[in-house]
């Protein structure tokens, strides 16, 4: 004959906790930390189009200086935008706003789009955004960019 035995112990009760630190830093942070030391050409805005993080290559990339000095800039008073025309005409604010790091945040989708940047030669990258949210609000868009060779 089997036998079995049963024991009981005192009722689980669960331990109030703190919540962990990282549950107060908002995406917008993370990933402005993470850009701010990541290899590839990627930055972060906020959802007034202010330049929180840029990495050192998408600082080169864009000809924007140091990382540092590209901080708490508009985005498109940072860029020499321009348009894909043969004579280059400056891209002007209706279109300038439609720029996948811009229209990321005010879509509130993922975006993706070239860009056109004065210079010698003028530089074409692409670019792909999504929007950062803070609970349920766009607070800012992540960008990764890519040099077109052509």
């Amino acid at each position: 004959m089997a036998h079995v035995e049963l024991s009981l112990s005192g009722a689980f009760v669960p331990q109030a906790r703190t919540p962990a630190e990282a549950e107060f830093v908002t995406s917008v942070e993370r990933w402005s930390a993470a850009v701010a030391i990541a290899e590839e050409p990627c930055l972060v805005i906020d959802n007034s189009g202010l330049i929180l993080a840029v990495s050192p290559s998408c600082s080169e990339l864009l000809g924007l200086g140091k990382p540092a000095e590209a901080l708490g800039q508009r985005l498109n008073a940072a860029l020499q935008l321009i348009d894909f025309t043969a004579g280059a005409g400056r891209l002007e604010e209706p279109e300038a706003d439609k720029i996948p790091p811009l229209l990321a945040v005010s879509s509130e989708r993922l975006a993706r789009g070239l860009l056109r940047v004065a210079g010698d030669p003028p530089l074409t990258v692409d670019a792909v955004s999504t929007p950062l949210l803070a609970g349920d609000r766009v607070a800012g868009s992540l960008t990764f960019l890519s040099p077109v060779r052509y």
